[in-house]
């Protein structure tokens, strides 16, 4: 049994995605999460940019002791983690792989969509991960810049003009390609999610890649016998990089519960 909690680190809010479904499956493991919501979003940066931001990200995690760490960021997992897993002793784990399974695992037809940031799309990370599990399958990738500046700014219903414009832009090729499984190749896309099969249409599988992760840690943690054996409720801290406030708020939207008071600002410049 280990008691140490989980390091958790996104470009903002998207890898919330990911902590909720880490609540859910482990309800008794502590939690650190770090939000770089001074530098959001990942995506639009270079490949040695991204690098260096998760670097200092993933060292203010260990700082806390952690016993694991997620890259709950596409971007970052793509860039950057075979960096972190060959510089941090401990189980270092990415948004891709397990999302890629799942992928694989629930087309009918064949034909999956992989939709991302600008660095996701452009590394060919979620490509070249498809063609190794499922090298028969039609793999369309689409790179949608703005949903990140759309969660982040709270335009995220399904109604919502400003995001079903942008999501038609994008998503479009895709439906008409009968695409039947759509993986959201990043933590804050799911957020999207009503808007995303609103274009795509309801016969469309979504495959939530913080969420397939979440279940991926949770068993590789009990297989390694690194789980905690607190019966109680986990505790879990928020840092963010940026305004405390604009974090919290769509945070406790989102995870449903008032996070407000839980969230502290801190400086990664050091």
């Amino acid at each position: 049994m280990d008691t140490r909690p989980i390091g958790v680190f996104d470009s903002g809010i998207g890898g919330l995605t990911t902590v909720k479904k880490l609540i859910e499956y482990l309800p008794g493991e502590d939690i650190i999460y770090l939000g770089d919501t001074g530098r959001v979003p990942y995506g639009s940066k270079s490949k040695e940019t991204i690098i260096k931001y998760a670097f200092q990200d993933a060292r203010f995690l260990t700082s806390h002791d952690i016993k694991a760490m997620i890259i709950a960021c596409n971007s970052a997992s793509s860039s950057a983690f075979d960096d972190l897993n060959r510089n941090f002793d401990m189980p270092v784990y990415e948004v891709i792989s397990a999302a890629v399974r799942a992928a694989s695992q629930s087309t009918k037809n064949g034909k999956i969509g992989v939709i991302g940031t600008k660095a996701t799309i452009n590394s060919g990370a979620y490509l070249a991960a498809l063609k190794e599990v499922a090298p028969q399958a039609e793999v369309y990738c689409k790179a949608c810049p703005l949903f990140v500046p759309l969660v982040e700014d709270g335009f995220v219903e399904k109604n919502d003009v400003a995001a079903l414009s942008v999501a038609n832009r994008y998503l479009g090729e895709m439906s008409e390609a009968c695409v039947d499984t759509l993986i959201l190749g990043c933590t804050h896309y799911p957020l999207l999610s009503e808007v995303i099969l609103k274009v795509m249409g309801d016969g469309v599988t979504l495959i939530d890649s913080g969420a397939e992760t979440a279940r991926h840690v949770a068993r590789d943690l009990e297989n390694r016998g690194m789980l905690s054996d607190n019966k109680s409720e986990g505790a879990i801290r928020y840092f963010v990089t940026d305004s405390v406030e604009s974090f919290a708020e769509p945070a406790s939207r989102f995870l449903e519960s008032n996070i407000r008071g839980m969230v502290q600002q801190i400086s990664l410049d050091t």
